[in-house]
C-alpha cells in the first residue's frame, strides 16, 4: 500500500552491498568470486581493497561505507573473530540494523552458526587473541600486577579493552541469530551454486525495494508479491498464469514489474507487448511476434522463418533447451496463444509464462494454473500516484487538496485516467483545473474511452447491445431479473452476461446486482449519444428522467428509441400513458 506521507520517501544508499570478511581466509577465493558475481548483476558492492581511496583514514571510510550500504554480507570464516578490524565492522553493522532500512546477511563459510553465536570451536580459538589467550590469564592479571607493579603496563598493552570485548561478543551472538546461509548445508558445499543463490537473494530483495520507491509504481509491491507467489519460482514444473482486468487498469504495468522482478532467475526471457494490436494489424502479425519471441529467447539477432511447421519446430527446440520466462501481453484470442505458447511440453522444467488479457475465457481455454484479477487503486494509492504526476511529490500541494480529491474521485481507481489527468493538469492554475473538471462532466477523457472501446469493439453485435442495455437500463438489477428482461428482447442473456463479465466489462453480485466501472458507464453513454449528443429523441436508449419526461410530454418520441428506463424515475402514469398513445 502506498503511503501519502512525504516523509515515507526511502533513504538512498551509495552501495547495495557491503562485504565484511577476513582477508587472509577468503579475499582471493570465495569473496573475490562473490564480489564479481554481484557486480556482474549490476549490484553496487563495497569491498575494502577495491573501494578505499588512498590517503584516507581506513576506519572513517569503512564506517561511512557501512552506513551507506543497504545490505551487509558478513562472511564468517575461521579467523574472522581474530581481527579487531572485522569485529569493529561487525559492531557497526549490527548498529545499522536498527534503522530497518538496512539488512545484515550472515554467510557461514567454514564455521557453524553455533560456533559464532557461542564463540566455541574455531571461533573461540580465533577470539582468544583478544582475551590474552585464556580466561585464566585474564583473571590472574590483578594478582600479577600486585606482585610486580612494573609489569602492569606492558602486560595490559597486549589485552583489548574489556568494553570492546563485550561489544564484540554481543555482535557475534546477535549476528549469528540472523537469517543467513551455511555453505556446507547448501548445494553440498558447491561454492559456485552457493554464490549464485546469494546473488539471486540480494537481487530479489533489491527489486522489491525498487518497486516500493519507484514513483511510477504506486501500490505495486503487494500486487507483485501476490503474482510472484502464484508463480512458485522454486518448483520444477512449468507454470502458466493469467492477469485479467479492465482496459487501463494496470495489467501491463503489473506484468512488467513482475518480469523485471524475477527475470534474473531464468536462462532466457521475453516480454511480448501489444499482441492483440500487432497480430491483427497485418497478415504477418503473428509471424512477427513469433520471430520476436525466438530472437529474445535464443539471443540470435536474425531469425528466419519459412513455413508454419518451421516456426513451431524452432520454438520447441529453443524452449526445451533453457528455462525461460515469457510474458504475453494483451492477448484477446486463443489463436495468439496457439502460435506463441501452445503447449506446456514445449517448455523446459522451471519455465514460467504470464498472460495478460481483458478476456477471462482466453485464460480458461488455455487452462492456466492461476488467474489474477487486477485490483484498481485504493483512494490513498490514487492520490499518491496522481500527486506524483501532477506535483512531482507524494501528496497534493497546499491549496489543491480538494481539487485533487475530485480528480481522483472521477478516475475511480483507474491508473490510466489518473496518469493522463495528472500529466494534463501539471503546472496549471486552479481555474484551469476547475474548467477541466467541469468539462469531464459532459465530455469523457479521450484516452480512457479509446482504451475501453477496444473491449467493446471486440464483442459480437448482440453482446454489444446487451452491454448498452445493462449500462443504460439495467444497472443494479439482479441477475435473474436482468436475464428475464433481456431474453424478452430476444437476446441469449445467460451467455451474453457471462461474456461481459469475463471481459471485465461488468460484475455480477448477489447483493448489488449488475455493476460496472464508472468509465464503462461513461463509454456506453458516449456510444449511445455519439452521433446526436444534443437530441435525446434520436438516441436508441433513454435513462435520464428529464429527457424521458420531455419526450413523453411533448410527443418527441421516434422509432429510434428502443429502450426507456422508467424504474425509479417517479414519472406520473398519465405522462407515461400520454407518450405511449402518441407513439402508437
Amino acid at each position: 500500500m502506498a503511503s501519502t506521507s512525504a516523509s515515507s520517501v526511502q533513504k538512498s544508499f551509495k552501495y547495495d552491498v557491503f562485504l565484511s570478511f577476513r582477508g587472509e581466509d577468503v579475499r582471493r577465493n570465495f569473496v573475490d568470486h562473490l564480489y564479481h558475481a554481484l557486480q556482474e548483476k549490476g549490484i553496487t558492492t563495497y569491498k575494502d581493497d577495491e573501494c578505499i581511496e588512498k590517503g584516507k583514514r581506513i576506519n572513517d571510510q569503512l564506517i561511512t561505507s557501512i552506513e551507506e550500504s543497504r545490505f551487509h554480507i558478513i562472511v564468517f570464516s575461521k579467523n574472522y573473530a581474530s581481527s579487531s578490524w572485522c569485529l569493529d565492522e561487525l559492531v557497526k553493522i549490527m548498529e545499522c540494523q536498527n534503522t530497518k532500512e538496512q539488512t545484515a546477511y550472515p554467510i557461514f563459510y567454514d564455521v557453524e552458526p553455533t560456533e559464532v553465536r557461542n564463540q566455541t570451536g574455531a571461533v573461540k580459538k580465533a577470539f582468544a587473541k583478544h582475551v590474552g589467550g585464556s580466561r585464566s590469564s585474564v583473571l590472574s592479571l590483578d594478582r600479577l600486577c600486585s606482585i610486580v607493579p612494573s609489569a602492569s603496563n606492558g602486560f595490559t598493552a597486549n589485552l583489548e579493552n574489556k568494553d570492546d570485548v563485550g561489544r564484540w561478543r554481543n555482535a557475534l551472538k546477535e549476528s549469528a541469530g540472523l537469517a543467513g546461509m551455511e555453505l556446507k548445508n547448501t548445494f553440498n558445499g558447491h561454492e559456485a551454486k552457493f554464490i549464485r543463490q546469494i546473488v539471486q537473494y540480494i537481487s530479489l530483495k533489491l527489486r522489491l525495494i525498487n518497486l516500493s520507491i519507484d514513483g511510477k509504481l504506486v501500490g505495486m509491491e503487494t500486487r507483485v508479491k501476490n503474482v510472484v507467489s502464484s508463480l512458485e519460482i522454486g518448483s520444477d514444473d512449468v507454470r502458466m498464469i493469467g492477469i485479467k482486468g479492465i482496459g487501463g487498469g494496470g495489467k501491463t504495468t503489473l506484468a512488467r514489474a513482475v518480469y523485471d522482478h524475477i527475470s534474473f532467475w531464468f536462462e532466457g526471457k521475453s516480454f511480448i507487448e501489444n499482441i492483440r494490436e500487432v497480430s491483427k494489424g497485418s497478415p504477418s502479425g503473428l509471424k512477427k511476434l513469433q520471430k520476436q519471441l525466438l530472437k529474445d529467447l535464443s539471443n540470435e539477432k536474425n531469425v528466419y522463418l519459412t513455413s508454419g511447421s518451421d516456426e513451431k519446430n524452432l520454438m520447441k527446440k529453443v524452449m526445451r533447451s533453457r528455462k525461460v520466462l515469457v510474458v504475453l501481453d494483451d492477448v484477446d484470442d486463443i489463436d495468439q496463444l496457439e502460435a506463441l505458447a501452445s503447449e506446456l511440453p514445449w517448455f523446459k522444467k522451471g519455465s514460467r509464462i504470464v498472460i495478460t488479457t481483458r478476456d477471462e475465457q482466453v485464460l480458461i481455454a488455455q487452462r492456466v494454473n492461476f488467474i489474477h484479477d487486477v485490483n484498481l487503486l485504493s483512494n490513498e494509492e490514487a492520490i499518491c500516484l496522481f500527486s506524483r504526476y501532477a506535483f512531482g511529490r507524494e501528496i497534493p500541494v497546499q491549496g489543491y487538496e480538494e481539487l485533487s480529491g475530485k480528480v481522483v474521485h472521477y478516475a475511480a481507481g483507474l491508473p490510466l485516467t489518473i496518469k493522463v489527468l495528472g500529466s494534463h493538469l501539471c503546472g496549471r492554475s486552479k481555474s484551469e483545473w476547475e474548467d477541466a473538471l467541469e468539462r469531464l462532466k459532459t465530455i469523457p477523457l479521450k484516452e480512457t474511452l479509446e482504451k475501453l472501446e477496444l473491449s467493446y469493439n471486440g464483442l459480437e453485435n448482440d453482446q454489444k447491445e446487451i452491454l448498452l442495455d445493462v449500462v443504460c437500463i439495467l444497472k443494479g438489477e439482479m441477475k435473474d431479473e436482468a436475464i428475464r428482461i433481456l431474453e424478452s428482447c430476444g437476446f441469449s442473456a445467460q451467455i451474453g452476461l457471462r461474456v461481459l463479465e469475463q471481459k471485465s466489462l461488468i460484475t455480477i453480485s448477489s447483493i448489488d446486482g449488475l455493476r460496472f466501472h464508472d468509465h464503462i458507464e461513461e463509454m456506453a453513454w458516449n456510444i449511445v449519444r455519439h452521433f446526436h449528443p444534443n437530441e435525446p429523441s434520436r438516441h436508441n436508449r433513454l435513462w435520464i428522467k428529464e429527457e424521458i419526461e420531455d419526450m413523453l410530454v411533448n410527443g418527441l418520441g421516434t422509432k429510434a428509441t428502443k429502450s426507456i428506463k422508467l424504474k425509479n424515475t417517479d414519472l406520473h402514469p398519465a405522462i407515461i400513458m400520454k407518450g405511449e398513445i402518441e407513439r402508437s
